[in-house]
């Protein structure tokens, strides 16, 4: 049985969170009221996973967040208050080794959060699996990455010039659990020269992808935004579908594209979902594109992966050991329609091979 710490300043929180996981098979093997605590915690009971609240006294959570990666490194899932502010914090204790956040509904909190009740269950599930060893740790930041490149020789894959490259292509990149540094590293990493029009969908709440989209602009040379109903990109453009919204391709023509945002139902009970961006762009686009799928729970990607590959465009799948959750690349590869399974460390220069002129896909 999975077994969870629980740590939230509010006794009432404690509470709900901790009767949710019990109903869902997941034993609390303790409570915390701030970080110190849950550290403590964290080292007395070595839970497979940890719910840890963002503002408690003494010690916050992106405090113990460092301490527990420090001192045992255990899968952590952020629990956050929907603003702005929560939001830099959740992505700061991304930083320091947190797997995922999980926004707090507003309102009657009791009510709500019996609603997500099932989805929190899961994601609690999926982040205890994570891998958040040495290996995982010692992964490099997407800032980190572009600083190096910029200060040392450029590697094969980005020393080509934009006449080696295929002209127009698109970069779709589908993730969830575990992807936002993942794809931040991608996207630092990804060759301006190459002109792709990229379009991300990281399954996220609304109010944290713009921020999201804000982290990968700054470490990317690539112009990145939170997308926007009708929005058209261009090369060296990319866009972030906006939390809660789906974001499909509306028009393509000479190497410019645009995109709806919808609320329609979700797909694979995620929205925004991959499969929505992946397969509209498939009837579309006529350009060279390239799929991947990041590190994430669920099948959301298998079926835009298929989509991409029966109109001859390239797909990337990320492998086991580099993923927090092998759910998502795992569905795909399984659809057979995969080019490549490769760790994220390989994933940029993979993407550029699929765009190098005469590439064979």
């Amino acid at each position: 049985m999975t077994s969870a710490v629980v740590a939230d300043d509010s006794h009432f929180m404690q509470s709900v969170i901790s009767d949710i996981l019990e109903d869902g098979g997941i034993e609390v093997v303790a409570q915390a009221r701030n970080g110190k605590e849950a550290v403590e915690a964290v080292i007395e009971h070595s839970p497979d996973v940890v719910t840890m609240d963002v503002e408690m006294p003494e010690m916050n959570g992106i405090e113990a967040v460092e301490q527990i990666m420090a001192r045992q490194p255990t899968p952590v899932l952020m629990l956050s208050a929907h603003t702005d502010e929560n939001a830099d914090v959740s992505f700061q204790a991304l930083d320091k080794g947190a797997v995922d956040f999980f926004t707090k509904p507003g309102g009657e909190v009791s009510m709500e959060m019996s609603r997500l009740k099932d989805q929190l269950v899961e994601m609690v599930r999926s982040v205890a699996k994570a891998d958040v060893g040495e290996a995982s740790r010692s992964r490099p930041d997407a800032r980190s990455t572009r600083q190096q490149t910029e200060t040392t020789e450029p590697t094969s894959a980005t020393a080509s010039p934009a006449a080696d490259y295929v002209e127009n292509p698109t970069l779709l990149i589908g993730s969830s659990t575990g992807g936002p540094k993942m794809v931040e590293q991608v996207m630092s990493q990804l060759p301006i020269e190459a002109d792709f029009r990229v379009l991300i969908v990281q399954h996220m709440p609304g109010g944290f992808t713009e921020r999201f989209a804000n982290r990968i602009n700054e470490g990317s040379d690539y112009e990145v935004s939170e997308a926007a109903d009708g929005d058209r990109i261009g090369g060296g453009e990319a866009i972030v579908a906006a939390g809660g919204k789906h974001m499909v391709v509306s028009n393509y023509h000479k190497g410019r594209l645009r995109v709806k945002l919808t609320e329609d139902p979700p797909v694979n009970s995620v929205r925004p979902a991959v499969d929505m961006t992946m397969s509209s762009a498939a009837e579309l686009i006529d350009d060279p594109m390239t799929g991947v799928i990041l590190t994430g729970m669920g099948e959301d990607g298998a079926a835009g992966i298929k989509s991409i590959k029966a109109v001859d465009g390239a797909t990337i799948a990320q492998n086991e050991e580099t993923s927090a959750v092998f759910g998502m690349p795992k569905r795909a590869i399984e659809t057979g329609f995969v080019d490549e399974v490769l760790p994220i460390g390989e994933i940029p220069d993979g993407i550029v091979n699929t765009v190098k002129d005469g590439a064979k896909h």
